[in-house]
């Protein structure tokens, strides 16, 4: 048996700066489900190199021409932001078995707690090891070259990242 109804999901995260890996995640997403909401959250345990404006603007310009794919901002726990959505799902991209840990340990809890289901998708293997964290890193060390960080970000993003690291201490 079938069920025969609008499907939305939620793509949460900082997206500080979005990578290849986190537009391959949403494409692949957006072919699952009807709708897709990126939804673009604050974490008081980092310090974002982007602001929140920048990084909305960056995932709108990398998901132009994506019907069904629609860019948000939220506060707070993520189950509840699904719920007011009226979501099925939160999509989650897993890496490698670290995120995986640390991702059934949220989904638990999204579960138990929010009553909001986790969907998991496997990386492709092109962007199994690649990280926001580890992009600001490159860039922090002095790794800006924008030819080469074009195989990690989007172009735009390679671009955004050009003096990114002349104020920053870390890569949060």
């Amino acid at each position: 048996m079938t069920k025969d109804h609008h499907k939305l999901a939620v793509f949460p995260g900082t997206f500080d700066p979005i990578t290849l890996g986190h537009v391959d995640i949403i494409r692949r997403g957006r072919e699952l489900f009807d709708e897709l909401v990126v939804a673009v959250g604050r974490n008081p345990d980092k310090s974002s190199w982007f602001s929140l404006d920048e990084r909305v603007q960056m995932i709108r310009d990398v998901t132009t021409g994506l019907d069904g794919v629609f860019i948000e901002t939220y506060d707070g726990l993520t189950m509840e932001y699904v719920r007011r959505k009226g979501a099925a799902v939160i999509l989650r991209g897993i890496r490698d078995n670290v995120d995986l840990r640390d991702e059934l340990q949220a989904a638990n809890a999204n579960l138990l707690v929010g009553d909001v289901e986790t969907v998991f998708l496997m990386t492709s293997h092109q962007h199994a090891l690649t990280s926001s964290a580890l992009i600001k890193q490159i860039v922090q060390i002095g790794g800006y070259d924008p030819a080469r960080l074009r195989r990690l970000v989007p172009e735009a993003v390679a671009a955004m990242l050009e003096g990114r690291s002349s104020d920053r201490e870390g890569p949060d």
